[in-house]
């Protein structure tokens, strides 16, 4: 395990840092990702487990979910671990990265990310993955923190090399949803910008993808279509 995937001090301030965080204003974002959850799901970058206690509610309702996760830092996988354990949740946790997934091809019915895309080193091959490992007609669903505009820009700017060291290779300035949407793979069902988060870390942007049943070519080329549009440099 390489010292990039590996942030011992990072993984033991997440949780009591954003405890209130977490059960305000990022609960009901997270609980959009985990809506009407059905088949195999992957968690892509479980972290400490944020997303943990919301799977386990699904399976309340759906006991057909199956939930599996990666999470590359050996520090974060543990406390994910555990927070499994103290759900009693059945979760298979894997320790690849999300540029390399270690499944089939058309493995899941949902893929979600919740704040990991700041952290991948290579997006597009992150997202080439994600692609591959969906079944054709299943959802990629996303919440991301983003690069600002104006002023905010400028603190993240500044920031950013300090932050990046600091927050688990955390990236202040990416314009992540501008991969997602030049995935020629993916429909948009749903994308939005949300202005929540406190500079450097704002705004968001949410979403859900839909895998086309039929790709000709390289799964990053031409935008696919959207339905409801926000800024897509974002």
């Amino acid at each position: 395990m390489t010292g990039e995937q590996s942030h011992p001090l990072f993984a033991a301030l997440y949780d009591p840092v954003l405890w209130v965080v977490e059960r305000t204003v990022l609960y009901p974002h997270r609980k959009y990702l985990v809506q009407d959850l059905d088949g195999r799901v992957l968690d892509l970058g479980a972290g400490t487990g944020a997303m943990f206690p919301l799977f386990d509610k699904a399976i309340e309702s759906n006991r057909s979910i199956e939930f599996h996760a990666i999470e590359p830092d050996p520090h974060m996988q543990r406390r994910a671990r555990d927070r499994a354990d103290a759900l009693d949740l059945d979760v298979k946790i894997r320790p690849e990265r999300a540029e390399s997934l270690p499944y089939p091809d058309d493995s899941f019915d949902v893929v979600i990310a919740s704040m990991v895309f700041c952290t991948i080193t290579d997006v597009d091959a992150a997202v080439g993955e994600v692609v591959r490992v969906l079944k054709p007609g299943g959802e990629f669903r996303f919440l991301e923190h983003v690069a600002d505009d104006g002023w905010r820009r400028r603190v993240q700017d500044l920031l950013a090399p300090m932050w990046k060291r600091a927050a688990g290779g955390c990236h202040l300035t990416r314009r992540t949803p501008s991969t997602f949407v030049r995935a020629e793979a993916f429909d948009v069902i749903e994308l939005e910008r949300l202005s929540i988060g406190v500079t450097p870390v704002r705004p968001f942007v949410r979403g859900r993808f839909y895998r086309r049943r039929l790709v000709d070519s390289h799964p990053l080329g031409t935008v696919g279509t959207e339905t409801n549009t926000l800024k897509v440099e974002s």
